[in-house]
């Protein structure tokens, strides 16, 4: 009975020893400084006509800054615009196009919104750099550097925090692909070498994201979702990226837009499971899963 005893201590500390390591990261961005004290919320806000859930919902750029304006009144730390779409089988646009898309609106939301996060959502080098040269704070790259080999010399010389996310193929592939075998120990695998690769380059600002839906099987979501806690091994932020998937409509049988309670129920989960960033479609039920986990683990 001693011996269990001490074991199970010893893992406790040790869970909350990581857990106090990622809390104290701080990253410097265009003046700002990005913390995960307590969980973020990363608002995701998307420009384009094709997206899975919110597709084509925003017209003109007035349309969009009122979005962003009531996600940011809700509570969102991070807003995450996106102009080419990433679901499954999306038609792949040209970059002209992605930046066209993008440009005015990056401009204007960052006009609007001086002290808040952007995050632009993107796997193309140029996008990045155009991007942190019209203000944004933080690059998210599906692909982690596999679908743009520029990107790794981009981001270190921009300096500016990297979502460092795990895609198997391209979204126009990634569900073809079989199911993954060990799967976290598969991508804590890979997560490994390219945080070895851009460590050499001088660079950390890293957060982690194990790619959710891309590339995995239903299994795999929830054996990384169950296993999330693993990656603080990684001494990185992880970040979560659940909302309104099909890893919740398949098994309980809803569709994107009648999925925001299994969201909550997964972004509480993830938040359980040692996430410092829900990236969401739904900032005030995100907000309040937050504060009732903090709550929960304070008492």
């Amino acid at each position: 009975m001693a011996e269990s005893y001490c074991c199970e201590v010893f893992c406790i500390v040790k869970m909350n020893t990581k857990s106090s390591e990622i809390k104290s990261i701080a990253y410097s961005c265009n003046g700002k400084t990005l913390t995960f004290i307590k969980p973020l919320i990363m608002a995701i806000v998307n420009i384009t006509p094709d997206s899975f859930y919110d597709g084509g919902k925003f017209g003109s750029s007035h349309d969009v800054l009122r979005d962003v304006e009531e996600k940011v009144k809700q509570g969102a730390d991070i807003i995450d615009l996106g102009a080419a779409s990433s679901r499954p089988n999306a038609v792949e646009i040209s970059e002209e196009e992605e930046w066209k898309r993008l440009e005015t609106i990056l401009v204007e939301v960052r006009k609007e919104f001086p002290k808040v996060f952007i995050s632009v959502d993107t796997y193309r080098a140029s996008i990045a750099k155009k991007s942190a040269e019209h203000g944004a704070d933080i690059i998210n790259d599906i692909s982690g550097g596999n679908l743009d080999f520029n990107m790794f010399d981009t981001v270190a010389k921009l300096d500016l925090p990297y979502v460092l996310m795990h895609m198997l193929g391209t979204p126009q592939t990634m569900q073809k692909q079989a199911a993954m075998k060990n799967a976290l120990e598969t991508i804590k695998s890979e997560f490994k070498l390219r945080i070895d690769f851009l460590e050499k380059k001088g660079f950390r600002k890293i957060i982690l994201d194990p790619g959710f839906g891309f590339g995995k099987s239903v299994e795999n979501n929830y054996q990384l979702l169950k296993e999330l806690s693993a990656f603080q091994d990684l001494n990185f932020p992880v970040l979560a990226g659940i909302s309104r998937k099909s890893m919740i409509n398949k098994v309980i049988g809803t569709n994107p837009v009648t999925a925001l309670n299994g969201t909550t129920v997964l972004n509480t989960l993830a938040l359980l499971n040692g996430a410092s960033i829900l990236r969401v479609h739904d900032v005030n039920e995100s907000k309040q899963a937050i504060e009732l986990v903090e709550y929960y683990k304070n008492v």
